[in-house]
Formats: structure tokens, C-alpha cells, sequence
């Protein structure tokens, strides 16, 4: 078995919905059917033997060892605790070739996965050993180093049970929801509304205090110290006892609590010193250690923490009684856990020594042994959720404090006998605010029930029915896709929408080009999506990317096909028919939104079927009405799109629409049949995303299918009273559409200059020249910088070939080079006549012929 051409698929896919590993498997004779290995299922399942039945119930197929690799490795990612449930094998028509799709929650997870499974089907044919729980113990730890952690995550479900879209940024915490012009980001428990002073000020804890005791929040007494002899000299002013710790400390590092001599002052200075330089000695205030979660204006959790320690059994020591606690699943070395390991340190011996104690000291029986002052889940403590029971004025007082800070979530620390009544009637206070505040203790307390803070902080981000989406259009088809995502992107300028645009010439922001070359791909997507100026976007959603990543959005509000006819790029990447081909185009159509639109050809059989496959509605186009599936569709009250004499007819029920080709510019008045087409659909997309018919007229009026704002598809030049036609049709639909259109133009003599693309099969480059010398009398054949692993002249022979039984054509020449095949051409131009131009390098082709026509 060998394992090859390993992908992620990071969106909807060919395949399903959900994130997966894809790989191109190998599989010898031998290895076609797992029953022809003798005790190979034996050996695979004393290795793994919680892996799944080979095969459903009743079956009894040959099975692929390709499938076996598939079952172990979704196996292995569940067994590690990974939410897992779908994989697929499919032979392709390659013997002994296999697709293998197994999903992945974590993307580095699901690889590792893929890798480990094919060394444990390894050692069970080889009958070698495997170290299972080793295996499952890199994927736990992997996962548990990648995935987000509890309150992040928790943020992150809030958001996917609102259907808000959501993308990972970093290998952290900073997550960005929502797309374009409405989207919002968070890192860990911080917004991005969130300043940096308010995030200063909270790290200065001397500075919070000012503000705090200014707006009449009870705070403890305190100032900054120099040296340990100042931080003494502060606490007998003061008062003892005190507390002491670093200015801008986090997660109680280095805080000393209740201090009550100078040895002890002097031990916890020395501990303070080691995280900062500034330190700060304040009153200490005896009670019990609260935090309370504020979000925007309303406080949404509350708990108490108790600090790290065990209770005696009159038996164990207090590092056995250490070691047992810290055998909870629920305890873990970092934040990915609901509750972290207690640590066995010098500060916890210290903490010890004050009570008398070693770590090999066996404590009475029901005697609380504590080992730290400071009570942190970070350091082993544990929490106990009293959200129900914070008296009002205490919660205003905490929402009080956040204001003063400036922090939309904050984590407010309180010092208090209890929440029950106002922190005043206690002579309790606010210790400390903090920005970024962890959220475990509110998610899963040690006791107590959790609290939905992660559905807080969404709801304050975004208001209820808002899910951050703006509206997306997906455009593919075989022919047409490009300028269909030009003129809907221009359609939506025209409203007023900021669009962002992707296709083959590059990405466009608001008509600003801002990366050039093939752009059809998720990754130019993600990109558009991710640019705070885009309020819609339009993208050309090419095969390619599709099968390398899948889409680059869950969901769009409007699918487009425009076409699949005889297919194109046939027999390449496992895609041999068209068939094949529309089921991978239709992953568009199953991924629109419950409320979308699928925008469909229905004078192309196969792209009418998709409707089958669409869980919004669907609008039909194509010219004729009378067609079945436009006819059943109208009567059924649905929208459909068609033309009616001079006419585009946007119908719905009783209501109708009415737009005069004469005043659609790219259609020529009608004459140019797949204009006409493309004008439809971008209709159709303009119509599903809600957009007024004014603006709608407005904008077909005003785009013209010229070389600077649709570089490359059908752009019309004049050259010495000849008419030159420049476009990147290649492949025979294309080729068909261009003769149709041309043939409505009148000509002289008509001429026309080609090349094929090497990735074609070979006749579908035959084909091209079959249709061209039927409606040509000259055929200018070059060979292209780009031959796509044919040989030098192979495409040529192919185009002449397509040539050998022409009707019309009678004049043939063979050019090495686009630009030299194009000057040709033209020098045999007569006043009257008409070139067609089938260009490669659009860009480059496009300014050498403009420079020929400057010359004159």
C-alpha cells in the first residue's frame, strides 16, 4: 500500500460538509480484498481492537485495504477523544487506486492521524508491534495543543449555534467571526473593541485602584514599593496584615496573601520579584475570594475560588493526598482542561511550613490542608459557581469597575465574606480587574452549574438575528463564469454594496485590483472574506480549488451555474465525465443557505438536476419559456428568468419584471447568444440577494464588456475598418458560443487565430478546429508559451487534424508564439472583415493588440 497526494479539505468539498484528509491511496493485487492476507484481520484488531466492523452487516464484499486505512484512521481520532464521524473510500478507474476522505476537527490532528494509521496497517500485515496507547497519546496531546481551549472555544460554539461563520487566524486564540465589513474578533476572552489603555490601566493594578476608589468602588488600601525595606515600611504604615504582588501581574503569580511578620514580607518579595520589578504592598482583607464575569454592562457569572488543597485521612501524606486529587480527568497541565494539576512547588511547601507541615507529613483525619495563599485555577485551585446568589449592589459595583476600566469582558476579583449582601456592610473590596479573564470556572466549576458566559459575549458582539454574514455569490460552470462574476459584482457596486470580487484575472476590491493572476480559488475567497471594506462578495469558484481545499465559506446566499454542457478539463484529477464533473460543480448548490438562492441553466439538463440538491429555492433561466423544467417552474409560481421577443422577463407568480435587451449593452441588442445567458444568471444572483430592480436596470445599462473591466470575453476593437474580436474561449462549448455570436455579425471574410491547452484531452482539442473550419476561411494555428505537459507541436497536430475535413477554411498557417500568430493575422486583414482572436495570455495579448491598433 502506498499512501499518496495527501490533502486538506478545510470547507465543504466534494465529498460532505465537513473538514477532511484526503489521500490517494495505491493498493496491490494482494491487497484488493483484506480476505486474501492471511490473519490480517486477526493481527489489525489485536493492535487495535476497538476499530469498527470492516463492513456493514450483510455485506460481503471484497475489502480494499484502502478502506481498512480509512476505519483506522477515524478510529484513532475518536478513540483520542476527537468528534469524528465521517469517512469514505471510492475506487477510481485506475485499478488498484483509491480515494481515501477521512474528517478532521483539527487539521494537523486528522494528518497525524492518516500517518500512524498507515503504520499500524503496516505492522499488521508485517505482523511487527504497534504501540497503540502511544499513538493515541500523540494525538491527544497534539489535539490538546492546537484546539482551542475552553473559553475560547466556548465563545466559538456560542457563535456556530447562531450560524456566525468563524475562522481561526493564528495557531492561538485569536479568532475573527463574521465576514467582511461585519466582522468581529476576539482573542481568547478579549474583544476587539477592547483599547489598549483600558487593557494598561487594568494591568496597572495601583492605577485601577485610583480609578476604582474615584467611582466609589470599595478597594483596598495600598501603595508601589522600591525595595523589600520600602514594601515593609508600606506594610506598618498600612497596617498588618497585608498582601503583596507585582504591579501587573496575571493569574496570581507571585501574590503573597495575608502577611503578618517581616520574614514572611521578606519571602514573598523575593517571590514577587522574580515575575516583575514594580511591586505592590496593600491591605489584606480576610474573606473568601470571588470572581465575578462582567460582559458589556450586565454581570453573567459569579464564583467563589478556594485556593489549591486536601483533606486529611489520617493515612496518606500530603503529597499522596496531592497526587490523588490530581488523578481527576478534570485536571489537566494547561487551560485546555476544566481544572489544572496542583503543583507540588517551593510555594506550596512554603504555604506547608506556615501550617506546620511537610510534604511527607500524614494530616488528621478531615483536616483541610491548604497549599497556596492565592486561589487561581491556574494553580490548582478549584470554583464553586454563586451567580445566583450576588446581591444587586454588588453586581453593580463590579459592573461599575469594568466601566471605570473601560473592558467589555472583565474579569472583576472581590474579597468578601459573601456575594449575599453589599461588599460595604463586609468591609470586603475589589482587588483586581482584569482584562482577558480566563473562563473555565464560569464554563465548569468545581461545583455548581455552569453558566452560558460564551452565548454572553456573542450576544454582546452581535445583536440577536445578526449572524455576521455578508451576502455571498458563488459563480461556476464550464463557459461563462468569469464575466457572470463581473457583471453581479458590478451589479452590487451599482446598489451602493463595497464588493469584493475573485475570478481568473485576479481578486478586486470595490474595483481595485488587488492581487492579479488565476484567482478562482478558496484561498483568494477567504482572503475577500476577511477584508473589513467588503460589505458582498462574488466568486469564481473553479474546479481546482474546490478538489485541492473545498469551498472557502459554509454556506452562500446565491449559487450559480451557468453551464456544464460537454464538460471541460475532462480526465483530469480522477474528474473523467461529466457526470463526475457536475457533481463536484453542485457542491455550490448543496452548501446555499436555508434561505438562499440557487440560480440554475435550465436548458442544460444536467445543471437543472442540481435543483434536487438545493435546500433554499431555485430560479430557473434560459431563453426559452417553453421549455419544461421553466415552464412547470413558472406555473408553479417560482422565479425564473427568460427572454420574451426584445425582452428579459424576471418573473415570479403574478409579478414580472420587464428589461429591453436594447438597453443590456454586452448582449448587442440580443444578438450575442451567451451574453444574453450570462446576463440571466447575473439577473437571477442580482435578484436572489435582494437587490432593487432600479439599480438592477441601472447597473446592466451601465457594464460593458470592455478589455479594461472584462479583459478577455468577447471584447469588441476596430482595426483599420476590420473587426477584431479578442477572448479566452478554450474548449468547445466555448468555441460554439463564439461562432454563434459571430455569425451575427456581418463580414467580408472571417479569420480567426487558436491554440489549444495541452490539459485537454485529445479531442476535445480536435474538436475546437472541427467547429472553427466550418465558419472560417482563415485558421492561424499557434503553438502557446504553455503546452501543460504535451510535447512541442503535439496541440498544433491536434488542431490541424480537427481541420482535415473543414468546409470552409481554405488558407492554414502554423506560428510558433502568440504575438507573432496575432500580427499575421491582422496583416492579412481587409477592410470589412473579421478576426477572431482566441488569446492565452490575456493580459499581454490584450495590450499588443491595442498597441497594433494604436499604430494603425
Amino acid at each position: 500500500m502506498e499512501v499518496s497526494r495527501i490533502r486538506a479539505l478545510r470547507g465543504p468539498n466534494l465529498w460532505s460538509h465537513h473538514t477532511a484528509v484526503e489521500a490517494i491511496v495505491s493498493c496491490t493485487d494482494a491487497e484488493l480484498s483484506v480476505s486474501d492476507l492471511p490473519g490480517f484481520e486477526v493481527r489489525l484488531r489485536a493492535r487495535f481492537p476497538e476499530i469498527s466492523p470492516l463492513q456493514p452487516t450483510g455485506h460481503n464484499d471484497a475489502i480494499p485495504l484502502a478502506h481498512v486505512l480509512e476505519l483506522t484512521t477515524l478510529g484513532l481520532q475518536a478513540q483520542a477523544g476527537c468528534p469524528v464521524t465521517f469517512s469514505r473510500t471510492t475506487q477510481t478507474l485506475e485499478p488498484g487506486i483509491f480515494q481515501v476522505v477521512v474528517e478532521y476537527s483539527e487539521e494537523s490532528v486528522g494528518r497525524l492521524a492518516l500517518e500512524l494509521a498507515e503504520a499500524l496497517c503496516r505492522a499488521a500485515l508485517e505482523d511487527t508491534p504497534f504501540d497503540l496507547s502511544g499513538a493515541l497519546a500523540q494525538l491527544r496531546d497534539l489535539d490538546e495543543d492546537v484546539r482551542l481551549g475552553p473559553s475560547t472555544g466556548s465563545i466559538v460554539q456560542a457563535a456556530v449555534d447562531r450560524n456566525i461563520p468563524y475562522r481561526r487566524l493564528t495557531e492561538g486564540s485569536l479568532v475573527v467571526f463574521g465576514w467582511g465589513s461585519r466582522q468581529r474578533k476576539i482573542q481568547a476572552a478579549e474583544m476587539d473593541g477592547t483599547s489598549a489603555i483600558a487593557e494598561a490601566i487594568a494591568q496597572d493594578k495601583e492605577l485601577t485602584k485610583k480609578l476604582l476608589d474615584a467611582a466609589g468602588v470599595p478597594v483596598p488600601l495600598g501603595r508601589s514599593v522600591t525595595d523589600v525595606d520600602d514594601a515593609w515600611a508600606a506594610a506598618c504604615e498600612i497596617g498588618l496584615p497585608v498582601a503583596l504582588k507585582p504591579k501587573d501581574g496575571n493569574q496570581g503569580k507571585g501574590v503573597t496573601v495575608n502577611i503578618t511578620t517581616r520574614e514572611q514580607l521578606n519571602a514573598a518579595y523575593a517571590a514577587a520579584i522574580e515575575f516583575r520589578d514594580d511591586i505592590l504592598v496593600e491591605r489584606y482583607l480576610p474573606g473568601n475570594d470571588f470572581r465575578l464575569l462582567v460582559v458589556g454592562d450586565k454581570l453573567v457569572a459569579a464564583a467563589r475560588r478556594d485556593p489549591p488543597q486536601v483533606v486529611g485521612d489520617g493515612v496518606h501524606s500530603v503529597r499522596e493526598l496531592v497526587e490523588q486529587v490530581n488523578k481527576d480527568p478534570r485536571r489537566g497541565s494547561g487551560h485546555a482542561t476544566s481544572l489544572t494539576k496542583i503543583r507540588f512547588d517551593d510555594i506550596a511547601l512554603g504555604s506547608l511550613a506556615k501550617q506546620g507541615y511537610v510534604a511527607d507529613s500524614i494530616p488528621p483525619k478531615g483536616q483541610r490542608v491548604i497549599l497556596r495563599n492565592n486561589a487561581n485555577l491556574s494553580t490548582g485551585g478549584s470554583a464553586t459557581d454563586v451567580t445566583d446568589d450576588v446581591h444587586p449592589e454588588v453586581a453593580a459595583r463590579a459592573v461599575a469597575a469594568a466601566q471605570m476600566v473601560g473592558l467589555d469582558i472583565c474579569g472583576v476579583d472581590l474579597v468578601a465574606d459573601s456575594v449575599l449582601k453589599p461588599i460595604e456592610e463586609q468591609n470586603g473590596g475589589i482587588v483586581e480587574v482584569n482584562a482577558a479573564p480566563g473562563l473555565r470556572m464560569h464554563l465548569s466549576p468545581s461545583y455548581g452549574k455552569g453558566r452560558p458566559v460564551g452565548e454572553a459575549i456573542i450576544s454582546s458582539m452581535f445583536k440577536d438575528g445578526d449572524d455576521g454574514r455578508i451576502p455571498v455569490v458563488a459563480v461556476t460552470g464550464t463557459n461563462g463564469k468569469t464575466t457572470t462574476v463581473r457583471l453581479i459584482a458590478h451589479l452590487l457596486t451599482s446598489s451602493g454594496l463595497r464588493t469584493g470580487m475573485t475570478n481568473t484575472d485576479g481578486v478586486y476590491i470595490e474595483g481595485r485590483q488587488i492581487d492579479s493572476g488565476d484567482c478562482s480559488g478558496p484561498r483568494s475567497a477567504r482572503n475577500v472574506l476577511l477584508h473589513p471594506d467588503v460589505d458582498a462578495a462574488v466568486f469564481e469558484t473553479a474546479r481546482g480549488g474546490v478538489l485541492r481545499e473545498g469551498l472557502a465559506f459554509d454556506r452562500c446566499q446565491v449559487a450559480v451555474v451557468t453551464n456544464i454542457g460537454s464538460g471541460d478539463h475532462l480526465g483530469l484529477n480522477y474528474i473523467t465525465t461529466v457526470e463526475d464533473l457536475a457533481v463536484l460543480k453542485r457542491v455550490i448548490v448543496q452548501n446555499v443557505a436555508d434561505s438562499g438562492v440557487a440560480v440554475l441553466n435550465a436548458a442544460d439538463p444536467i445543471v437543472a438536476g442540481m435543483a434536487a440538491n438545493c435546500r433554499g429555492s431555485v430560479t430557473f433561466f434560459a431563453s426559452d419559456i417553453q421549455l419544461p423544467e421553466m415552464a412547470r417552474h413558472k406555473a408553479q409560481g417560482h422565479r425564473v428568468v427568460y427572454i420574451d421577443g426584445s425582452n428579459l422577463i424576471a418573473a415570479e407568480g403574478k409579478t414580472r419584471h420587464v428589461v429591453a435587451l436594447a438597453d443590456i449593452p454586452i448582449t448587442r441588442n440580443g444578438a450575442i447568444g451567451f451574453q444574453v445567458e450570462n446576463v440571466m444568471a447575473s439577473v437571477a444572483a442580482a435578484w436572489g440577494v435582494g437587490l432593487d430592480w432600479d439599480a438592477i436596470r441601472v447597473g446592466l445599462k451601465s457594464f460593458a464588456n470592455e478589455s479594461d473591466n472584462a479583459p478577455g470575453r468577447f471584447n469588441v476593437f476596430n482595426y483599420r475598418g476590420a473587426t477584431l474580436i479578442a477572448d479566452y474561449g478554450h474548449n468547445p462549448d466555448a468555441i460554439l458560443a463564439l461562432v454563434k455570436a459571430v455569425e451575427s455579425m456581418p463580414a467580408k471574410r472571417r479569420s480567426v487565430v487558436i491554440s489549444g491547452a495541452g490539459d485537454r484531452r485529445d479531442q476535445d482539442i480536435r474538436q475546437q478546429t472541427e467547429i472553427l473550419g466550418d465558419a472560417f476561411d482563415d485558421v492561424v494555428l499557434y503553438q502557446d508559451q504553455c503546452q501543460r505537459g504535451r510535447a512541442d507541436g503535439e496541440v498544433v497536430a491536434l488542431l490541424r487534424e480537427g481541420l482535415s475535413n473543414a468546409r470552409r477554411t481554405s488558407y492554414v498557417d502554423e506560428i510558433n508564439g502568440e504575438f507573432i500568430a496575432i500580427d499575421t493575422a491582422l496583416a492579412r486583414l481587409s477592410e470589412g472583415d473579421l478576426c477572431l482572436i482566441l488569446i492565452d495570455q490575456v493580459e499581454e495579448a490584450l495590450a499588443h493588440i491595442a498597441k497594433r491598433i494604436a499604430e494603425g
